[in-house]
């Protein structure tokens, strides 16, 4: 499947089931939105959830902001019903929770293209189990529709009899791990959300840290949070200068046969004009969604 470059910066879950914060979030600066059906519905409104969303998806309004479905899990009563409604809805992209295996994406893949699940729909990954942590790289690679790998730091910290800490030192390697595993397959990776709505400082750090780890974004649980992440996760005016800068230099370097590069009396190698492009892109992919 062709990647397209694409905002991912804040990406913010919406509740299946509430159709008034689904009608809001068209209004809303995210780049994305993940239509919820596991965590954020009841049992008892599973069904009428599932209708809500892919009814949401299938008819649009969302202008060039992401729509995703997380569905419930294969192991569930709802999971294929789930599915295979999201399948025909025809989102950018399903998300399953709790990815253990590559033949759990394979099963899911399966049934979105016996839905006739169209070739753009990709398929995002919840990684939040100790499991899927040590199965990270066999779930990136599992197949081309695997577009994004996202941190369900909450379930995480759970499992691992852990303790949620400002500086996120038990979960490092697990981030660690996966964000090898998305980079190695060029995938997306998302950071886990910050549940304290309260602390604002906080959640700004957090996003600070999750930039300096290398997360392409974060995933939201409220629409307070969303400027703060955008700001972010966004490369600066300074850094998108710098990278036209030495994408100019290398350019002109090549065309006149020279092999060394420098930009501000420093040296540029390949790696350097690769990250120059891509904050370049990014730049102009965030200033096309806004348009």
């Amino acid at each position: 499947m062709t990647k397209t470059i694409r905002p991912r910066r804040s990406v913010l879950y919406m509740p299946g089931s509430n159709a008034r914060a689904q009608e809001k979030a068209k209004t809303l600066a995210a780049d994305a939105l993940i239509l919820d059906l596991e965590d954020a519905v009841a049992p008892d409104a599973k069904a009428e959830a599932r209708d809500i969303v892919c009814a949401n998806a299938a008819s649009g309004g969302y202008g060039k902001r992401e729509i995703i479905i997380r569905v419930n899990g294969l192991d569930t009563l709802w999971g294929k019903e789930d599915i295979v409604a999201a399948a025909k809805a025809g989102p950018d992209a399903i998300l399953l929770p709790k990815v253990e295996s590559a033949a759990q994406v394979h099963e899911l893949e399966k049934i979105m293209e016996g839905a006739g699940a169209p070739e753009t729909t990709t398929i995002w990954c919840m990684m939040e189990t100790p499991l899927g942590m040590l199965k990270a790289e066999e779930i990136a690679s599992s197949s081309p529709r695997v577009d994004c790998l996202v941190m369900g730091t909450s379930d995480l910290v759970k499992e691992l009899q852990a303790q949620h800490t400002p500086m996120r030192l038990p979960v490092v390697t697990s981030l660690g791990l996966c964000l090898l595993a998305g980079r190695a397959y060029g995938l997306t990776v998302l950071d886990g959300v910050y549940l304290d709505l309260a602390d604002e400082e906080g959640f700004h750090a957090s996003c600070v840290q999750g930039l300096e780890f290398g997360f392409d974004g974060k995933t939201l649980i409220h629409p307070k949070q969303l400027a703060s992440t955008n700001e972010v996760f966004a490369p600066s005016e300074a850094e998108v200068a710098h990278s036209r800068k030495i994408i100019e230099a290398f350019e002109a370097a090549e065309k006149e046969g020279k092999g060394v590069v420098l930009v501000d009396g420093k040296l540029v190698e390949n790696l350097h004009v690769e990250i120059a492009k891509a904050k370049v892109a990014m730049a102009d992919a965030i200033a096309a969604a806004a348009e």
